[in-house]
């Protein structure tokens, strides 16, 4: 599965899904990970209430199954989930690497209910948030 995370720097995670100037894609497998492609982005990124700035982040990620991010607005998840993306929210940074090695196990093991229906889907998701 493809998942995507907002970095600054390349090696965690790191930033605030408007904000982040990279957004790093990993392929992540029961057998391993590798990294895909990292792209960057430019411009003014700050808080600004300037939604457009989202629309390329979510053409980015859109056939990710996950996006990590250490903060993401409320109309950012909505946009997020809407494309069937699940976001998940890292309390401190976080190492890409780690993360994709947690998931591996995951995968490996007992993944938990929202993460099978997506793997037994392929790419059709849906999130019921009572799970």
């Amino acid at each position: 599965m493809k998942v995507a995370f907002a970095t600054q720097d390349l090696k965690r995670v790191d930033a605030h899904f408007g904000w982040a100037k990279n957004i790093a894609i990993y392929e992540v497998r029961p057998e391993g990970h590798h990294l895909i492609e990292a792209i960057q982005f430019d411009g003014d990124l700050k808080e600004d209430g300037n939604e457009d700035k989202l629309a390329p982040k979510i053409d980015a990620i859109k056939d990710c199954t996950i996006l990590y991010v250490a903060a993401i607005g409320g109309s950012g998840a909505a946009r997020v989930v809407a494309n069937n993306i699940h976001p998940m929210k890292v309390s401190q940074p976080e190492a890409i690497d780690d993360l994709c090695i947690k998931l591996e196990g995951v995968l490996k093991g007992s993944p938990p209910p929202w993460l099978r229906k997506v793997l037994a889907k392929g790419h059709k998701r849906s999130f019921d948030f009572e799970d």
